[in-house]
Formats: C-alpha cells, structure tokens, sequence
C-alpha cells in the first residue's frame, strides 16, 4: 500500500522536531550539527530570532492579498536587491523552480518582441539543476531527471560543462539565451571559472544572446559576496535566486536589467503566492543581515577557517577523501568513497552533510555558523571518516 506522502524521496530516519541556529535537535532529543542547512536555505540558521521577529510582526498585521493589489513589502525587498546587484526589476516567486520558469519565458519573449522568433534555444550544461519542472528538468536533460517524463519542452541545447570550443560552435541564430549556474550545487561543487564567465559575458554580448545566472545555491552572501558572479566581475541580463533568500520560508525571486525584462507586461506572468506579505517581510530582514556592515567579511574569513579544516581532514583521511572544491560556505569534500557511506557516517557522528553528484559530499552550514561549530563540524567528519576507515 502506497503512504499517505506520496514516496519520492529515500529519507533518513530522523525527525528533527527543533532547531536553533546551527544545530538541530531529533525528536529523541539528540543534536546535530547541521552542515547542510535545509540545502543552503536556512542561511541564518534556524529559528533565527531577527527573522522570527519580522514573521510575527507581519503575521499580526496581513498574510495574503494576491498580486491583484500592491504589496508594500515588494517594493521595499525589490530596493534592496536592485540597490546592491546588477538589476534594475525583480520577480517574486516560491521557488527556484518557478525562478527557472520565469527566466526562460523572460529570454524567448525578450526576443520574440524583437522580431527574432525562432530564436528560442537555451543552452545548458551536463551537471547542471534548475529544478523539477517540466521545463527545468527539460533544461536539465540528465536521463535520470528526465526518464518517463517526455515529451520534454524542446528548445534547451545541452553541452559537456567546460567545453569551449562546442559552446561557440552551439551559439547561432536561435540562440536565445546562456543558462549557468557560477556554482553548480546538485552537480557536486562545480565551480566555473571567473575567465570562463568573463567569456561567456562576451559571448552574449558578441551575439546577443542574453545571459543568465543560476544562483539559487550559489547566491545571498554563499560564496561571501551577495552573488557568486561578483568575484568574477562580470553581470548577467536575469539571475534566479531562491533558498537563502528567505532564511528558510519559502521565497524566490528573479532579477534582471531592464532591457532583458522588457518583454514582460501586464499578463505575461504571474504567481498566487509570490511576493506576499510574509515572504517579503522575512526577505527584507534577510537583506538587511546579509548587506549589514561587516557580514559577509566575516562570512569570508570563517570560511577560510572551514576550508582549512576541510583541508586538514583531506590529509588525515586519504583513504576516503580526495580534495576540497568550492567557494566561500559552499564547500565539497570530493570522496574516494560513496558520498552516501560519508552522509551515512556523518549521521552515526551527528553531523548533517549533503550528498552531491560527481562523488562530493557538500557543506552548505548556516553563514553565521561559529568558530567553534566550524571546529566541532571538523572534529565529528572526522570521527565519520574514521569509522570509515574501520569498515575497509
């Protein structure tokens, strides 16, 4: 007999009732520290009271009016994203998925109102996660996202990550758009290269052909920087944000600059519950945290501090560990062993890890996590990677 949740997902036998700030707590009581943070979500950790307090504040005054009446809190969240990126206009969403949806639909109207109607393909990259729509899974185009879900959405050319000479060749007159994610998350700690994204901004901007930036894991202060494209100095025309961006609750957005965005009007788009009330209140403070004096410098320097550690338990543990890839609070330990058998180990220690393609393990802890919670973190991977050890 099928559960009453419909089982699409292998979960681990734990059931966290309470969390507070890096650690979460099993309803027997026992604690783990958490290294994964609901998948580079709760970007404050849990029950951070700041945003607690802008939730009860809201959930006291209005949840939900629909998108049919301005909502005050958009603009005021959209300021603060506008003020310190590239962007010039924001979308709210849910989700990163629904932040895919809205960025290929924004890139095929951008063209089509310029008279370029087939100029609709999107090209994407092996290793790459947009999401779990039709489209972003069509986006996607690994067979074990897609397998019994056809017929797909056309349009998405998929290359090999890293293959330049193929992407120049895919650029023609169809191209529509370059969807890219700085730093791939799903596909085990990816990171592209600041040169390579300074040559797809030239790319675009060669062909005109718009750019877009995934960073929905990679983005709001992950890598130490509000967003991962920054290091490389370069801006994309739309960005899809999600996770972090709501400290947990449930909140996307789309950035763009105004000639990317020009081609949607008045019901071209829209979404019941993206931008309400209590998203936005929450979003704020989150944007007030991250862009407050100093945050992210200390993000940088406590992730230099993970790193190290990270570094450390490579040459303790050869055997299981490879190497250390990634930026900033998104960090992979690249494994000798199944991914699985490390977060397997990892829950035996307390400590959660995320498991990733291409044989990595990711590290995605809370941005505020402690020197302390950092050195604690190190300790239990590493008594994980010892009880590995004594299976082999």
């Amino acid at each position: 007999m099928i559960p009453s949740v419909l089982p699409t997902y292998a979960r681990a036998k734990l059931n966290f009732v309470k969390g507070e700030g890096s650690w979460l707590i099993e309803a027997g009581g026992e604690r783990y520290l958490d290294l994964g943070a609901g998948i580079a979500v709760n970007a404050l950790g849990h029950a951070n009271p700041d945003l607690i307090g802008a939730l009860t504040a809201q959930a006291h005054r209005l949840w939900h009016v629909s998108n049919l009446y301005e909502i005050p809190g958009q603009k005021k969240l959209a300021d603060k994203l506008v003020n310190a990126s590239f962007a010039d206009t924001v979308f709210f969403t849910n989700s990163g998925t629904e932040s895919a949806e809205l960025a290929i639909k924004m890139a095929r109207k951008y063209h089509y109102d310029r008279g370029d109607t087939e100029r609709v393909e999107i090209i994407t990259f092996s290793g790459c996660f947009h999401g779990r729509s039709t489209g972003a899974i069509a986006a996607s185009g690994a067979e074990k996202m897609v397998k019994g879900f056809g017929p797909l959405m056309p349009g998405f050319v998929h290359l090999d990550f890293g293959d330049h000479d193929a992407l120049r060749a895919a650029v023609t007159d169809k191209t529509a758009a370059i969807l890219i994610e700085p730093i791939q998350g799903e596909g085990g700690i990816r990171t592209v290269p600041d040169q390579c994204l300074k040559g797809l901004r030239d790319l675009c901007d060669e062909t005109g052909t718009l750019l877009i930036f995934d960073e929905v894991q990679c983005g709001m202060g992950r890598t130490g920087k509000l967003f991962a494209h920054e290091w490389a100095g370069v801006s994309p025309d739309i960005l899809m944000s999600a996770k972090g961006i709501g400290g947990g609750f449930p909140l996307g957005a789309v950035l763009a600059t105004e000639d990317a965005a020009s081609g949607m009007v008045v019901g071209t788009h829209g979404s019941t519950y993206g931008g309400n009330p209590l998203a936005m209140a929450v979003g704020s403070k989150v944007m007030e945290i991250l862009t407050g004096n100093g945050f992210l410098d200390d993000v940088n320097r406590r992730a230099g501090l993970l790193r190290q550690r990270l570094e450390g338990l490579v040459g303790a543990h050869p055997d299981i560990f490879k190497g250390v890839r990634g930026s900033g609070m998104m960090l992979g330990l690249e494994c000798k062993v199944a991914p699985a058998d490390v977060v397997a180990a990892g829950y035996e220690a307390h400590v959660i890890l995320v498991p990733a393609a291409d044989n990595v393990v990711r590290l995605l802890p809370p941005l505020n996590i402690t020197e302390e919670e950092i050195a604690e973190g190190a300790d239990r991977i590493d008594a994980a990677a010892t009880a590995l050890e004594g299976t082999k």
